[in-house]
């Protein structure tokens, strides 16, 4: 869902206003589908979205993604879940080993956020810092 045109996507959490960016990565940790959200709003929200077309692969995520819903739609499509459970839910089997491969993920934020333009979120509208985004991950896919 792109931002409207002059939405801001800043949303109130206990730190103060921010923004979240929910992505999904291939295997090496480049970037392919990413989704701009005020600050509040929880990863389950967007899950669908940046999943949704998502079939036979391996789907590794923190425990936010956690839902039953979720995850059996994942099976449903042939995808291997490597989601942990939410520690206040009953716990399920993952592969503790497969698991490990999710600091692509955080590397991916880790390089993105080294453009100060992203970690600093100067951009006031949404599209305008999605744009930014979308080149710095180009950026990501050409180093």
């Amino acid at each position: 869902m792109p931002p409207k045109s002059g939405e801001q996507a800043i949303g109130r959490s206990r730190g103060g206003p921010s923004t979240k960016l929910h992505a999904v990565v291939d295997a090496l940790g480049n970037p392919t589908r990413m989704v701009l959200t005020p600050g509040q709003t929880h990863e389950m929200r967007v899950a669908d979205e940046l999943l949704g077309d998502i079939h036979h692969a391996y789907v590794i995520g923190d425990s936010a993604y956690s839902a039953k819903a979720l995850v059996d739609a994942l099976v449903a499509r042939g995808c291997t879940v490597v989601i942990p459970a939410n520690p206040t839910h009953r716990q399920r089997d993952y592969d503790a080993h497969l698991y490990k491969d999710r600091h692509l993920m955080e590397n991916f934020f880790q390089r993105i956020k080294r453009f100060r333009r992203i970690a600093m979120r100067f951009d006031k509208l949404a599209r305008n810092f999605l744009a930014f985004l979308f080149l710095a991950s180009s950026l990501v896919w050409l180093l």
